[in-house]
């Protein structure tokens, strides 16, 4: 039997509205006290973790990260993936399954959760593929999937364009009771495009990827959500018009939500024209706590791949609307959207550039800064977004600090400034727009399972 003793820290634990100062014990990997005197009931053995003025919370939730294991490890393995997770402060992430094979069939979910157990630092969970291959057009055994032990489906990375198909995947979702998270993307909208369709692609020479091409997947996937029952997340929203829908449908009751991920609410498509011009145009919607006036501002050059995700960074009023969907809880869920790219792959012409950033190691951060330091929410609630509402939404035995559940727990300084830098990272992909950010916030140490999985 282990045990661990996290004394005086300010406990924040929005599962059971708590925010007090007190000991978490943990025994033999479960909660087993929380309070003042929490330190009476530990046994003679035991581990001791010192978090005065410190924030102590359950651990946080990633659901939305590409460990890119089996087939494209020269990206990022399970073990670095997990790794990155744990510095990042997540105690729990959620893989996505297009992987090399994809991951549509049991043994490729066996596979996953034999790595995870060996390698991983961190708990892992497995989404399974909508379709065959991921490529759209034959539904993947869903009830097989399920019975392996997958806790969502989806083709992220990729969007089902038939209706048909994707109604049916609904009905399969919902008889085994699981949520359908869908990447939002009308590949006849989008075409070819590289970036956010408007002023800058514009100016820059680039083929625009308009914000209709999310939105009009987002009112289908509402109107299928309310024909069929089923719980459908849309992943990485990024425009204005996808947040009004949401709010819309989710006043009416729809069985629909959504999530935001830090690139999105951050930054801009100005950022693609190089930083000169995102200083000059859009560094006013950045909060207060960016503090860019009075620390150096890091220099990237325009056409930076790094800047290069989709959905795409857009204009300053869908950066806004974002934060307005995170602030009134139309967006319930943050996470990173993890996506590491070789530098290879990366270090090439912006049309040819594979989309995608690292995030694990800056979200909560970014997430901090803009929102909790921003003022926009209270660190609750910030906290909440990472920890209850993914649970809830994956129906996970996690983020909660109640007796009985699971150990993990996140210590965090909400207020210590760092700087980023990519030679720091855990990560085996460096493709971070933010190297050489100043940031606020990070945690100090991860606990798994009762277990220090990581410490500053």
């Amino acid at each position: 039997m282990s045990s661990l003793l996290i004394s005086g820290g300010r406990v924040l634990d929005p599962a059971n509205d708590l925010d007090a100062i007190a000991d978490v014990l943990i025994v033999d990997g479960k909660i087993s006290a929380v309070g003042k005197d929490a330190a009476k009931h530990a046994p003679a053995k035991i581990s001791k973790l010192d978090a005065k003025g410190l924030v102590v919370c359950p651990g946080l939730i990633d659901l939305h990260v590409h460990l890119r294991e089996p087939g494209q490890s020269a990206k990022e393995t399970i073990a670095t993936g997990t790794a990155a997770a744990a510095r990042g402060g997540f105690t729990t992430i959620v893989c996505m399954p297009n992987t090399s094979p994809a991951i549509d069939n049991s043994g490729t979910v066996a596979l996953i959760h034999e790595r995870a157990a060996s390698d991983g630092k961190v708990n892992v969970f497995v989404t399974g593929a909508i379709t065959k291959g991921i490529a759209g057009e034959e539904l993947a055994p869903i009830g097989s999937l399920k019975r392996a032990g997958v806790v969502a489906i989806t083709d992220d990375g990729h969007c089902v364009q038939n209706n048909d198909l994707m109604r049916r995947a609904l009905e399969y979702a919902r008889m085994f009771d699981l949520p359908a998270m869908d990447h939002c993307q009308d590949y006849s909208m989008v075409t070819d495009g590289v970036m956010h369709e408007g002023f800058w692609s514009a100016s820059l020479g680039l083929r625009g990827w308009p914000a209709a091409g999310e939105e009009s997947i987002v009112a289908r996937n509402i109107l299928l959500a309310e024909l069929t029952g089923t719980r459908v997340h849309c992943q990485h929203l990024s425009s204005a018009g996808s947040v009004r829908l949401l709010r819309e449908a989710k006043k009416r009751g729809v069985p629909i939500s959504g999530e935001a991920c830090p690139h999105h609410f951050v930054l801009t498509d100005t950022c693609i024209a190089g930083s000169a011009k995102f200083w000059e145009h859009d560094a006013q919607g950045l909060s207060a706590a960016f503090n860019t006036t009075k620390k150096a501002k890091p220099t990237w050059p325009n056409y930076d791949t790094n800047f290069k995700m989709n959905p795409p960074l857009r204009s300053a009023a869908d950066r806004e609307a974002i934060l307005d969907g995170l602030t009134d809880g139309t967006i319930e869920v943050l996470c990173s959207d993890h996506a590491p790219h070789c530098d290879y792959e990366k270090e090439v012409e912006f049309d040819y550039a594979p989309f995608g950033i690292t995030g694990l190691e800056t979200e909560l951060a970014l997430s901090l800064m803009q929102l909790y330091h921003g003022k926009r929410l209270t660190l609750a609630q910030v906290i909440e977004k990472f920890t209850v509402a993914p649970a809830k939404l994956l129906r996970l035995a996690k983020g909660t600090l109640s007796a009985g559940a699971d150990g993990d727990v996140t210590v965090l300084d909400p207020d210590a400034e760092w700087v980023c830098k990519n030679e720091d990272s855990l990560s085996k992909s460096k493709n971070n727009p933010f190297h050489g950010w100043t940031l606020k916030g990070k945690a100090v140490a991860t606990v798994v399972a009762g277990k220090i999985a990581w410490r500053e």
